[in-house]
């Protein structure tokens, strides 16, 4: 208590202490003292109202204990005044077993009693529900049909309750009431006929949609309580429970499964383009049906069914394994194309599963794919197989039938520049294109290996070509008369390596964007070189050609005939002139040697006409090795046959020059471009010059 009156005293001064702080404070001490006192009075009477209060409860509870005490007395002594009579009348208890029997029986009574109007009407009850089914009257006979079961659930639970034992009795029962089983599954029929048909039902009479959905929903509400009423008492009444919510959704998806089978119209055998059309109206059908689940037939199910998302679910896994049927079938090219694009584009586009109208309910970028992968690629390794041979039977056809244009009586066409051409590689990229473009439609991936496959097989066509062309050429050899347009159509192969070129470049250029596909183009075997070698042997056949024609008429050049008078040189112009018109339709950079390097070349005739007319012998030597110097390619046949040309040049003079020649140094320019190289001097002409 000291430690609390000192607390109490130095409460007391710091409150004393903040009124006083200023001297006009004085003056309110009084003032001051006055209220203190009276919340000091306050505080007390508030004290001694608390500690009254909680003296009458002490009191009040002491009260009721000793009542309580009492009561526990008199309700001791009241049971052991029970348990005195209970002992009492034991034997009388075991002498009231008839009377308990009784009861029983007339428990069993009153329920016969109760439910006789019910046994005795059931016929009629049967009667009319069979005709409300056949009517189409679904709910009212659902609603008799619910009467009659419970009026035998409730007989037959009875007789379970009081003797679980007596199945005669159980089966006179079920035997009575017979009739009810077959009327639930007559109507269970009409139900399931309804459903069959919900997506036309739902347009034209929703009505009795609803009604179905009602009666199922009470089924489902009496099969629960019967079940939980099982936990109780062990008793199930036939044909429970019926479970129609989960019948009806098998019911919708053996349609949804019937309905996308059902659409092919068509087979192979009877139109060609029988997958195209079955896939175009399994998705029109299926969005068509999807459209009107979300609009109508949401509004005919509870909430809890999810009733689109169910469909949507069975339409999909339908798809799924329709899809996977078709990819087990011997599909062609074209089939595996259009399956593909169905399954990988088609499906996930805005014209079916991302169309507007099923947004937002369907989201197809959580859709499952209607292939798994292992399936796609085996199709898509099954469609590049078929393509290769189809790509090799199609290049082999377009050459034989170039080949055949080859031998034709009338020149082959021009392009807008006036060059020869032929319709092989329009033919041939036109058939890349095509398949290039159906890749497309498939994935980028698949582009890229079409693409790849196109290079790899034009390689080994043009391989082909190559030799094709040199059969031609022999052939022609053979008979110089037959093909009447072979050196027309020899432009035209030449020119068509050119086009080939192009159209590779164009290809590529097209079909590969990303550095990562140029990277797999670059691994592919360089076509440049067979092309240009193919139009080398083209352009060195054609000037065979025409040394062939030429080659009489040359061998009278520098011969005495010549000397006395002769066309030689005439015709040899005539007939140059008539080739190099043809010639002249030759694409660059193949003209170079047929006309575009002729201005060089005349500077050449006219450095070796300066030796041929040169009248004094003695400045010979010089105007050669200006000669020499001008071509370091020029060769000592080249040398020959010119000093043998002139026929005043003796055998020791031409050594003489040539052996000096071969001893001085030649700087050839960097530009120069070798032209007495490809110049052949043969020994016979050499020979006949010196006669």
């Amino acid at each position: 208590m000291k430690d609390t009156d000192r607390e109490a005293v130095a409460t007391a001064v710091q409150r004393v202490a903040g009124m006083l702080q200023r001297p006009d404070q004085l003056d309110k001490v009084e003032q001051y003292r006055r209220r203190e006192a009276r919340k000091k009075a306050s505080v007390e009477a508030r004290l001694k109202a608390a500690i009254q209060s909680q003296l009458d409860g002490v009191r009040t509870g002491l009260s009721q204990l000793h009542n309580a005490l009492n009561d526990v007395k008199d309700v001791q002594q009241s049971l052991a005044d029970v348990s005195k009579d209970w002992r009492q009348s034991i034997n009388t208890i075991e002498s009231l077993k008839d009377v308990k029997d009784a009861v029983v029986r007339h428990s069993q009574l009153a329920a016969a009693v109760e439910n006789l109007k019910n046994i005795f009407s059931v016929p009629e009850i049967v009667r009319e529900t069979q005709d409300l089914i056949e009517q189409g009257a679904l709910l009212q006979a659902h609603r008799k049909l619910m009467d009659l079961e419970c009026s035998r659930d409730g007989l037959m639970y009875e007789q379970y309750r009081m003797d679980s034992g007596n199945t005669r009795d159980m089966t006179l029962i079920h035997s009575y009431f017979g009739s009810t089983q077959g009327l639930s599954d007559e109507l269970a029929k009409q139900l399931w006929m309804v459903l069959q048909r919900s997506l036309v039902t739902v347009r034209r009479d929703p009505t009795l949609l609803v009604s179905v959905v009602r009666i199922i929903e009470r089924e489902e509400k009496i099969d629960r309580r019967i079940l939980d009423r099982k936990k109780q008492t062990s008793f199930v009444p036939p044909g429970r429970p019926k479970n129609w919510k989960e019948k009806m959704f098998a019911i919708l998806d053996r349609t949804v499964t019937t309905r996308i089978e059902g659409t092919q119209a068509d087979t192979r055998e009877s139109d060609k383009m029988w997958l195209v059309r079955h896939l175009e109206i399994i998705r029109k059908y299926v969005l068509d049906d999807l459209i009107v689940a979300k609009n109508l037939m949401v509004q005919c199910f509870p909430p809890h069914y999810e009733i689109f998302r169910n469909l949507l679910s069975m339409y999909h896994q339908a798809l799924s394994t329709r899809m996977q049927e078709l990819a087990a079938e011997d599909l062609e090219a074209n089939e595996i194309v259009s399956l593909l694009t169905w399954v990988l584009n088609t499906y996930t586009s805005a014209e079916m599963m991302g169309n507007a109208e099923l947004a937002p309910e369907v989201d197809v970028s959580i859709l499952e794919p209607l292939l798994s992968p292992d399936v796609v690629s085996e199709l898509l390794n099954t469609y590049m197989s078929i393509l290769t041979s189809n790509i090799i039977a199609w290049l082999r056809k377009a050459l034989e039938t170039d080949k055949k244009d080859w031998i034709r009586e009338t020149e082959p066409e021009a392009d807008q520049d006036g060059s020869y051409q032929t319709t092989l590689p329009a033919i041939v990229f036109q058939m890349f294109e095509q398949n290039l473009q159906v890749a497309a439609q498939i994935s980028e991936d698949l582009k890229t290996k079409v693409l790849v496959l196109c290079l790899q097989q034009m390689n080994s066509f043009l391989s082909r070509y190559k030799e094709e062309a040199q059969s031609y050429k022999e052939e022609h050899l053979r008979d110089r008369q037959h093909p009447h347009c072979y050196v027309q159509y020899m432009i035209a192969i030449i020119n068509n390596c050119q086009t080939f070129k192009e159209s590779i470049v164009s290809l590529k250029r097209k079909y590969l964007r990303s550095e990562t596909e140029e990277g797999v183009s670059l691994t592919q075997p360089s076509m440049d070189g067979i092309l240009d070698t193919i139009a080398q042997e083209g352009c060195s056949s054609l000037l065979e050609e025409v040394f062939l024609d030429l080659e009489q008429h040359l061998s009278e050049l520098m011969t005495r005939k010549w000397l006395l008078g002769s066309n030689a040189v005439d015709i040899i112009c005539v007939t140059v002139e008539d080739y190099f018109s043809d010639f002249a339709k030759i694409k660059k950079p193949y003209k170079k040697g047929f006309g575009e390097d002729a201005d060089g070349h005349c500077d050449t005739i006219a450095a070796i006409a300066e030796v041929i007319k040169l009248t004094d012998p003695s400045l010979l030597y010089l105007e050669v090795s200006t000669l020499v110097s001008k071509y370091p390619d020029i060769r000592d046949e080249h040398i020959g046959a010119l000093l043998a040309m002139r026929g005043d040049t003796s055998r020791d003079l031409k050594q003489t020059i040539i052996e000096t020649l071969e001893q001085g140094p030649t700087q050839a320019n960097p530009n120069y471009v070798p032209i007495f190289k490809e110049i052949m001097v043969p020994s016979l002409n050499v020979a006949k010059l010196l006669k």
